[in-house]
């Protein structure tokens, strides 16, 4: 379940550098990156909303789950923190690349990133919630 510590800590740290990332485009415009290199400030926004958002997640999975008693998957819980991270991923490559969504690599990285994070959470969810309707 570890896993899960390491995936908000990653999705934190991407939180943090995405805050400063997009401050110091607002604070100090260099030509030739702002609006040129980072060409999509409001799918950043996303992903930096996103990267919190997965933080959460992992931690609350993780909360649950000690709070519970109940030991987590690795696998699922391995999803949850490779996806959790990809996802937001997804935005943070769209902001700096005006063609993202027309390209089949990152199609197919979205894909796989989602059908893993899918895994993930369902999995937890699945396990979650048996152990809410079983102990009772």
């Amino acid at each position: 379940m570890e896993a899960l510590l390491i995936g908000a800590v990653a999705c934190t740290t991407a939180l943090i550098l995405s805050a400063w990332l997009m401050t110091f485009a607002r604070w100090f415009p260099i030509k030739g990156i702002d609006g040129d290199f980072l060409v999509d400030y409001k799918t950043m926004i996303r992903a930096h909303v996103d990267y919190a958002l997965m933080a959460l997640f992992n931690l609350g999975f993780f909360g649950a789950a000690k709070a519970a008693g109940i030991e987590l998957h690795y696998f699922a819980c391995v999803c949850v923190a490779i996806g959790g991270f990809t996802n937001p991923t997804v935005f943070v490559i769209a902001a700096f690349d005006p063609d993202f969504w027309s390209k089949t690599k990152w199609k197919v990285f979205s894909a796989i990133s989602f059908v893993i994070t899918t895994v993930g959470f369902m999995t937890i969810c699945y396990q979650l919630i048996c152990h809410a309707l079983c102990t009772h």
